[in-house]
């Protein structure tokens, strides 16, 4: 029984950990008066902005809210890359 709840135990603390990163995401956004989709429709502004420039990769642009685990503040991360 101690190594099925070894190997299965994680599997479920893995999943309770990201719900409740989850849940602080959905109240933080509330919070700070977001929509819930926030970074899909950041991402489709900055996509339909940066589509009229050659330069730019639109089809991998990155946006998401991140918060280090040391840091008690959130970063709005948002990536652009250039073509090759």
């Amino acid at each position: 029984m101690g190594i099925l709840s070894w190997l299965f135990g994680s599997r479920e603390e893995s999943s309770a950990k990201k719900a409740k990163e989850r849940l602080m995401m959905v109240l933080e956004y509330e919070r700070k008066k977001l929509p819930p989709n926030f970074p899909e429709l950041l991402k489709q502004d900055l996509i339909q902005v940066f589509s009229k420039y050659n330069q730019f990769d639109v089809e991998n642009i990155e946006v998401e809210i991140r918060r280090e685990p040391n840091n008690s503040f959130e970063e709005l991360w948002i990536l652009i890359p250039f073509k090759s």
